[in-house]
Order: C-alpha cells, then sequence, then structure tokens
C-alpha cells in the first residue's frame, strides 16, 4: 500500500467536483486501500479522494474506536437520500484544514446510498457522528469544505493562516 500525499486547503483541486466511478475494478480497490491507509496514518476518521489529488466519488471512512480493531468504510458513487430535518453540531477538523476546528450544524441523521468495496449496491441508515462524517466527506465530492460553513471573517482567518503555513520553509535540527 501507498501513503498518498494529503492535499491542504488552499488548493484549486480540493474545489473541483468529482466525477462518479464507472466501474470499481483493481485499481479503485487499490485506491481505496492506499486512501485508508493514508486516513490512518493522518489519525483521521475520514478521506474522500479529491484529497489525494483524485476527483472520483470515492470515501474511505472508519469511526470505531482507534484502541480497537479497525472497521473501515468504503463508499463508491455515495447519493444521500434523506435528511433529518433535526440538526446536530459537531466540532469539525478537515486532513485538508489541518489543526483547524469549528462547530458545523448538520442534518443529525441521514441514509446514503452507494457501491461497497466490491461494487455491492448498499443503503446505509446513519445517525450521529456517521451521519456527520458521511456528510463532511461527501461535501469534499462537491468541492466543498467545512470551513465554507463559517462566516466570511471566520473562513478568512483560516485560509490566510494556512497559506501562511505552506509558504513557510521546512526546517530541521540537525
Amino acid at each position: 500500500m501507498t501513503i498518498k500525499t494529503i492535499l491542504t486547503e488552499p488548493n484549486k483541486i480540493l474545489r473541483q467536483v468529482s466525477v462518479p466511478v464507472e466501474k470499481i475494478g483493481k485499481e479503485e480497490q487499490v485506491l481505496m486501500d492506499d486512501m485508508l491507509e493514508t486516513m490512518y496514518m493522518a489519525k483521521g476518521i475520514g478521506l474522500a479522494a479529491i484529497q489525494v489529488g483524485v476527483p472520483k466519488r470515492i470515501i474511505v471512512m472508519d469511526i470505531g474506536n482507534r484502541d480497537k480493531e479497525k472497521e473501515p468504510m468504503y463508499f463508491v458513487n455515495p447519493i444521500i437520500k434523506n435528511k433529518n430535518s433535526k440538526h446536530s453540531t459537531y466540532e469539525e477538523g478537515c486532513l485538508s484544514v489541518p489543526n483547524q476546528f469549528a462547530e458545523v450544524n448538520r442534518p443529525s441523521s441521514c441514509e446514503v446510498e452507494y457501491l461497497d468495496y466490491s461494487g455491492n449496491k448498499k443503503i446505509l441508515k446513519a445517525s450521529g457522528l456517521l451521519a456527520t462524517c458521511i456528510q463532511h466527506e461527501m461535501d469534499h465530492l462537491e468541492g466543498i469544505l467545512f470551513i465554507d460553513y463559517l462566516s466570511k471573517l471566520k473562513k478568512m482567518m483560516i485560509v490566510k493562516k494556512l497559506s501562511k503555513q505552506k509558504n513557510k520553509v521546512d526546517r530541521i535540527v540537525v
């Protein structure tokens, strides 16, 4: 498996709309394996293919307890069918917006239709953290980041801070 580079904001690729996957073959499965490994290495709970520069409608997640056995989930061409009108708020972070967190209000539950790792059609009723994570990752497929839900000022401050971090030269102590 290959650890991929996770793109960080600001980056035009993160704002692209991802394209549907025609067929789940070996290439897509290797990508999902690599994405999962990348996500675990970065200590995240979800990752969209666009975050590693691949504009395909693929998401991997694992919201299980880190101390227990891994419980990976694979979503190809996910579509949210139903969203609850009741909302819940979680403090969200993102591997593409490193070290930044903000409260985001989203539907507390949703139903998602998708293809799994093997290409089987599935429907999942999700609530709580799982529903939030699915919606967060699906936003990536539309070129949306969690900071887009914030006020213009908060978003601008975060992007400015991230831009400065990108421009810093890597320093090493020998």
